[in-house]
């Protein structure tokens, strides 16, 4: 079957648009061919600094005839419905439709309409230019004469030309005829702007890979990365070094280049007193290289790894050499902030906080470490920290955000400021807590195990939330400009990986300037939300979650987490399955007879009044006192599980209750009392969880 190749040659791409840009010519053409009824046997989309290309295999030459029957108006119908019924079938008159008989509607008119299959070439043609000229880019540019008249090209750098080919393997393609702001698709395209400049021509997507190799591109930026990767460690080996591998830089260099060619540089031995990361630092954000350690140890060589775009007539002496230029200036330069920052004391940089501003309603950073220092204090007692170092470790540890070293490189943020505390004879504990209270930065990041470090991460993310909260800003949909979600998603994780029991209401009410209790439990609710979406990751249902939350006073995430634990275990039992049955069954009858009678139910069950019934009736209205009183006591000890077994006895009586009692009595107040008893069971279940909100 035929196959398309399409090729957007421009100037470079930047590297970090260049992935999601091939996901998304991909995802645009293929799409648009399936809505047209195209089905293709698989597709894969290339990234180069300088093209773009999309391979689309197995697409049929031509699409498949089309047969649809359009149902019209009733025959006699008035003369707009027939009229607007002519044009939408695209018909001249009611001689091209057909009369059919509906038994129970009468005749109406119906019309066929038949429609050959569309040419793929077509249909390229047609669908292409569209998904150019929209191309969604996260920025994008106009270029040259063109760019001055309304909805000409933008594209992410201009674009120099089209390769648009489609046909079978055993003849020759034919080119997609069209063009975009004057740029015809074609067949011809060139190579490595340096190494293979001139223009060649190609047919077929084998034919252009290969065509594209012997012009010093490499198309595949895995392969790209691959090869980076190899050489970097083979030459490293060579030399008696190990290399730092460093994913995010590689997939950035390997969009640098479209053919890659590794390279080895050095430095001098005195930029080593420099702090390792700082050191990475400098020559990952500067040069885009890779640094190396001594082999087996996690100390630093001298020595780094740069990737150059050209295969050299001096075998790279010039380029090493040039780079090796830089990146001894910027070292000196990180050594200067680092002898520089040393002189400081991070205590005294404290009144410099009060001058930068944290967010226009939420005040100065100053201010802002004020508060944690507050909160800290408040919370160490509840996680095992001195209430005095943590205290401490909150108010510097925001003091490197006006460091030199943190100023250029604000990645370093938390650990140069743990370097320069260690200097300064800070207590161990609250030099880590500055490096580690930004923890745990993302899904995979450790929670800290320093009881001080721990109770400043805590309050520097509940200030956060809390602060953010109290001016209304939240996330919505997709938009969390100031990571909130993640926030809460630390609290969540440090709560219960370290096990910890905080009530958050106690810690976030009087956080709030107006409305305490209001934005409190709206806030409340948002990490409930997060916890769904963690524990979901973790196996657990949502809806339990949900009818654990519905109970009043859910704020002690670890006590949450144990009862929905609790609760999924019984639930996952027969006793568990059939009581869950039986409530529904009883809850259903309420809401029904309490709407009828319009009243609740929700009095205490005549005890004698159920003994003078049947059997099974008194053996329900003893099974709930008991039960109820049991799971109150073991809830009150935390003792989940006993509640969930507290709640098991309910089953058989339960069952034998529905087997054998009539709900609906004739008596009066036996009906009333056996509705009693229902209410009775679904404030037992209470208990524990909110029934109500368990599916199935």
């Amino acid at each position: 079957m035929p196959d398309l190749l399409l090729e957007l040659r421009s100037e470079e791409i930047p590297a970090r648009m260049q992935r999601r840009a091939a996901e998304d010519l991909k995802k645009l053409v293929t799409d648009a061919l399936v809505e047209r009824g195209f089905l293709y046997e698989g597709a894969k989309a290339f990234a180069t600094p300088r093209r773009l290309a999309l391979h689309i295999a197995g697409l049929p030459a031509r699409g498949e005839a089309v047969r649809e029957e359009r149902r019209g108006p009733r025959v006699g119908a008035p003369d707009a419905a027939v009229q607007g019924f002519l044009k939408s079938a695209g018909l001249a008159s009611l001689d091209q439709a057909t009369t059919v008989t509906d038994p129970k509607k009468g005749e109406f008119y119906l019309a066929v309409i038949e429609r050959a299959g569309r040419e793929t070439l077509d249909v390229l043609a047609e669908i292409l230019p569209g998904i150019i000229k929209s191309f969604p880019w996260p920025k994008s540019m106009r270029w040259g004469a063109a760019s001055a008249q309304p909805g000409s090209l933008r594209w992410v750098r201009p674009l120099q030309s089209i390769v648009a080919t489609f046909g079978p393997e055993t003849e020759t393609p034919e080119v997609v005829p069209f063009s975009v702001d004057g740029i015809a698709a074609g067949t011809v395209t060139s190579g490595h702007r340096f190494l293979a400049p001139s223009p060649f021509e190609v047919r077929r997507f084998d034919d252009y890979v290969q065509a594209l190799e012997r012009a010093d591109v490499i198309l595949d930026a895995d392969r790209r990365k691959d090869i980076i990767l190899h050489d970097a460690k083979d030459l490293a080996f060579a030399r008696g070094l190990d290399l730092v591998e460093d994913e995010g830089l590689l997939e950035e260099v390997a969009g640098l280049v479209e053919r890659p060619v590794v390279l080895m540089g050095s430095f001098e031995e005195r930029f080593l007193e420099i702090p390792a990361e700082a050191i990475r630092a400098t020559i990952r954000a500067n040069q885009k290289c890779f640094v190396l350690r001594k082999s087996g140890s996690e100390e630093l060589a001298p020595a780094f790894v740069l990737v150059s775009n050209l295969v050299a007539s001096d075998g790279g002496a010039a380029i090493t050499a040039g780079n090796e230029r830089v990146v001894r200036a910027r070292l000196s330069d990180a050594r200067f902030f680092w002898e520089t920052d040393k002189a400081t004391k991070l205590e005294d940089r404290l009144p410099k906080l009060d001058t930068i501003v944290f967010h226009e309603k939420l005040g100065t950073q100053g201010e802002r470490v004020a508060r944690i220092a507050v909160l800290a204090k408040e919370i160490a007692p509840l996680v095992g920290a001195d209430p005095a170092l943590a205290e401490r470790a909150a108010r510097l540890a925001k003091a490197d955000l006006v460091t030199e070293m943190v100023g250029e490189f604000p990645e370093l943020q938390g650990l140069m400021g743990r370097k320069y505390a260690a200097l300064q004879d800070e207590h161990p504990s609250v030099a880590a807590a500055i490096e580690e209270h930004y923890k745990p930065v993302g899904p995979s990041d450790r929670v800290p195990t320093d009881p001080v470090s721990l109770t400043v991460a805590l309050a520097d993310k509940l200030d956060t939330l809390a602060g953010f909260w109290s001016i209304d800003e939240k996330p919505t949909g997709s938009k969390d400009p100031f990571a909130l979600r993640r926030a809460a998603l630390g609290v969540i994780r440090a709560v219960i990986e370290r096990s910890l029991r905080l009530s958050l209401a106690s810690l976030l009410n009087g956080r709030f300037a107006s409305e305490s209790a209001e934005r409190t439990a709206d806030l409340l609710a948002f990490f409930a939300d997060r916890l769904k979406v963690y524990l979901r990751d973790q196996g657990a249902r949502h809806d339990l979650i949900d009818a654990v939350f519905a109970l009043p006073g859910q704020d002690d995430l670890l006590l949450v987490v144990r009862r929905v634990e609790a609760l999924g275990a019984f639930l996952s039992t027969d006793d568990g399955k059939n009581l869950l049955a039986g409530y529904k069954r009883a809850a259903n009858i309420l809401r029904i007879e309490e709407k009828k009678d319009g009243h609740a139910y929700d009095a205490a069950p005549d005890a004698a009044l159920a003994a003078s019934g049947q059997p099974e009736e008194q053996a329900l209205a003893e099974a709930l006192a008991a039960a109820r009183q049991e799971a109150s006591a073991a809830i009150a000890a935390e003792d989940f599980s006993g509640a969930m077994r507290a709640l098991s006895h309910l089953r058989a009586p339960v069952d034998a209750f529905f087997e054998t009692v009539t709900v609906n009595a004739d008596d009066p107040a036996l009906r009333r009392n056996r509705l009693l008893l229902l209410n009775a069971l679904r404030a037992a279940t209470r208990e524990v969880a909110d029934f109500s909100r368990i599916e199935g």
